[in-house]
C-alpha cells in the first residue's frame, strides 16, 4: 500500500472513531448506515467494478446476511456475533447457486435477471417463507450488541461495531485488489474473451465475485440488524440494489471512490433532507454525467500490471 493511501486512510478512520464524540444521535444514526452502506458498496464493486458483470442485485444478498442473523438471534437466541459466519455463509452460497446458471449472460440481460432474481427475494419474504420470515412486518427483537465499556450506549456500539467491520473489509478489498484473483477480475472487466484467450478460467472467477461479494453483503447484513434491532422486506428491495449500483458507477471502482459515492448518494439527501423529494432525479442526474464526463467514476482504480492494450480507454475515460 502506498504511503499517500496509507495517510489516506488513517485520517478517514481517525475522523470516523472520534464521530461519536461530536455527533447528535441523528448524525450518529447516518454515520453508522454510512458505513454499513459503505460496506455493501465494497461487495457490490467486486462484481460490478472489478469483474465488470452488471448485477443490480446486491440488496438480496445484504437481505440474505440480515435475515440469517434476525432469524438466529431473534427466534433461536444464538448471540449475535455467533450468527455472522452463517450471515457470510448463507448469501455466499446462495450467490455462488445462482451465479452457476446466469453467468453466461451479458451486460442488460444479466443485470435483468439479477432485478428478478431481487423482486422475488423480497416477494418470499413478505409471503413469511415458512414462518419465519416475519411476512411484511418482518422480524423484530434483535440484539443490539453492547461492546465493552460501552454498554449504556447500544448506538456508539453499533457504530464502533459497524467501523470495524469496514476495516476488515479494507484489508480484503487491499488484498483481493494484489493477488491473482484480483488481477484475473481486471482481466475479465476489460475483455473476458482476452482473458479466456491467455488462460484465466473466466467462470470460475466470475462465479467466485458473485460468492466473494455476496459473502462480504451479507456481512453488512448482520451489522444492519444489530443497529436497528429488526429487519422488514423493503429494506432490501430493488430501490437499494439501485443505490449500491449507482454508488459503484458514480464513485469508481476503488475504495476512496467507493466512500465518496456513499457520501453523494446516501449522506448528502440526508444534509439536503428538505429536498429529498428530487433524490431519484438527483441519482439519474449524476450518473448520466459521470458517464459522459467520468465513465469510470469519480475516483477510478488504478490497473497495476494490466497491458495497457488491454484497457478500454485511460483512466479519465478518453
Amino acid at each position: 500500500m502506498k504511503k499517500k493511501q496509507i495517510l489516506l486512510y488513517t485520517a478517514f478512520f481517525l475522523i470516523m472513531a472520534l464521530l461519536p464524540l461530536v455527533a447528535n444521535s441523528k448524525w450518529l444514526a447516518v454515520g453508522t448506515t454510512f458505513l454499513i452502506f459503505s460496506v455493501v458498496a465494497l461487495s457490490q464493486d467486486i462484481v460490478l467494478g472489478k469483474a465488470g458483470m452488471f448485477n443490480m442485485g446486491q440488496a438480496l444478498f445484504f437481505g440474505l446476511g440480515a435475515y440469517t442473523t434476525a432469524i438466529l438471534n431473534a427466534k433461536f437466541n444464538w448471540p449475535l456475533l455467533a450468527t455472522m459466519p452463517l450471515a457470510i455463509l448463507v448469501p455466499a452460497l446462495f450467490g455462488i447457486l445462482l451465479a452457476g446458471p446466469i453467468i453466461h449472460l451479458r451486460g442488460d440481460y444479466l443485470l435483468v435477471t439479477t432485478i428478478g432474481f431481487n423482486i422475488v427475494f423480497v416477494q418470499v419474504l413478505q409471503n413469511n417463507l415458512g414462518g419465519i420470515t416475519g411476512g411484511p412486518n418482518g422480524i423484530f427483537g434483535v440484539e443490539s450488541l453492547s461492546l465493552p465499556g460501552l454498554a449504556d450506549s447500544p448506538q456508539t456500539s453499533a457504530f464502533y461495531l459497524s467501523l470495524i467491520v469496514l476495516l476488515i473489509t479494507f484489508v480484503l478489498m487491499h488484498n483481493l485488489e494484489k493477488s491473482k484473483a484480483g488481477r484475473a477480475l481486471h482481466y475479465l472487466r476489460e475483455d473476458d474473451l482476452a482473458a479466456g484467450a491467455i488462460g484465466i478460467n473466466t467462470r470460475v472467477y466470475k462465479i467466485f465475485s458473485f460468492g466473494l461479494g455476496a459473502g462480504m453483503a451479507g456481512m453488512a447484513g448482520t451489522i444492519y440488524a444489530n443497529q436497528y434491532s429488526a429487519v422488514s422486506p423493503e429494506a432490501f428491495d430493488f430501490v437499494q440494489s439501485v443505490l449500491f449500483f449507482s454508488i459503484v458507477i458514480v464513485g469508481g471502482s476503488s475504495i476512496p471512490g467507493i466512500l465518496l459515492g456513499v457520501f453523494l448518494m446516501f449522506v448528502l439527501p440526508e444534509i439536503f433532507r428538505d429536498f429529498a423529494t428530487w433524490r431519484y432525479f438527483i441519482f439519474g442526474i449524476a450518473m448520466i454525467m459521470t458517464m459522459i464526463l467520468r465513465p469510470r467514476g469519480l475516483w477510478p482504480a488504478s490497473f497495476g500490471n494490466i497491458p495497457k492494450e488491454l484497457i478500454r480507454g485511460d483512466q479519465n475515460g478518453r
